[in-house]
């Protein structure tokens, strides 16, 4: 079996964004998102190899998450059909020009099935990096098990753990997921997050970002990388801050940068470049998706990077 760069699980849903408000009956755009399949797509156009592992329903939406991450080149070996429960969607509306409403309709669906043993045949070849996020341990009744039980094993086998806290509050309360995350904070390698989820990841309301860096940092984290949006990003490491500036674009659509920005820095990981270029391509592929709509569509091949506005100058091969 050959081994893969990474391996990433969650839910893939079925993605139906309107240009304008929903209720005007207009024709929707369908696509796939969610959070681990952005980041799955974003490294297999940066030629890196990634299986992706959960749940679809036996239906059409899965049919649609099935072809899409083929046609991206996402391994779907450790893809399950559930013939009990049907794919989940997730719905962008834009009521007022501007505005974006996401609803979710993922309650009971096939990804929040996700169990232990799904995971199990795709880390017996250990891959690289295993890659989770606080939205799958939300999910379903097993999902923080099940998350739990991977990363416990991948590290076992030697694998680097990164895992972006992603916190969502249509799915947790703050206090459910301070004490789901409180039980990974010595088993992750990379802990990514936006300044808030870092402090909630570190058990520390209210924080500031190197207070809780220095919190993940003391309990075995190896890098803790804030997502500062706009302002670009952030890696703390035992030898201190690493700052890079966001790259320049004009915003299309923010949905799915933050995923985009993981890939880039996962990718930077694997290709064996230094924690400012980490953060540079992270950057540079957030950027790439903010300038574009939806999720992962205007995530760059690696052939393409030095095009992305500011790209020419950041690339590092």
């Amino acid at each position: 079996m050959t081994r893969v760069d990474v391996v990433t699980m969650g839910e893939a849903m079925m993605a139906l964004r309107w240009s304008e408000s929903m209720a005007l009956g207009r024709p929707a755009q369908t696509s796939i998102a969610g959070a681990e399949s952005n980041v799955a797509i974003c490294l297999a156009r940066l030629e890196h190899s990634v299986s992706f592992v959960g749940r679809v329903g036996d239906d059409q939406p899965g049919e649609l998450v099935m072809r899409t991450l083929r046609a991206e080149r996402v391994g779907t070996e450790h893809v399950f059909r559930d013939a009990e429960a049907g794919t989940g969607i997730i719905l962008f509306d834009r009521p007022v020009a501007g505005s974006v409403n996401v609803t979710y309709r993922r309650r009971g669906s096939a990804g929040s099935r996700l169990q232990p043993a799904d995971i199990a045949a795709a880390l017996e070849n250990p891959p690289r990096i295993l890659h989770v996020t606080g939205v799958t341990l939300a999910l379903g009744r097993y999902c923080v098990d099940t998350v739990t039980r991977a990363i416990r094993t991948a590290r076992e086998a030697g694998c680097l753990v990164a895992f972006d806290v992603n916190f969502r509050s249509t799915l947790w309360s703050p206090e459910a997921a301070a004490a789901a995350l409180a039980g990974l904070r010595g088993q992750v390698d990379v802990a990514v997050g936006s300044p808030a989820e870092l402090a909630l990841m570190a058990g520390i309301p209210n924080a500031s970002t190197d207070e809780a860096a220095r919190k993940l940092l003391a309990a075995g984290a190896r890098e803790v990388v804030a997502k500062l949006g706009p302002r670009g990003a952030e890696a703390h490491t035992a030898e201190g801050v690493i700052r890079q500036p966001a790259v320049a674009v004009t915003e299309a659509d923010p949905v799915g940068a933050g995923d985009a920005f993981v890939a880039g820095y996962l990718s930077a990981h694997l290709d064996g470049l230094d924690l400012p270029m980490r953060l540079e391509r992270g950057n540079l592929l957030g950027a790439a998706v903010v300038a574009s709509h939806g999720d992962w569509e205007g995530a760059p091949r690696r052939r393409d990077l030095s095009l992305v506005p500011g790209g020419a100058e950041r690339v590092h091969r």
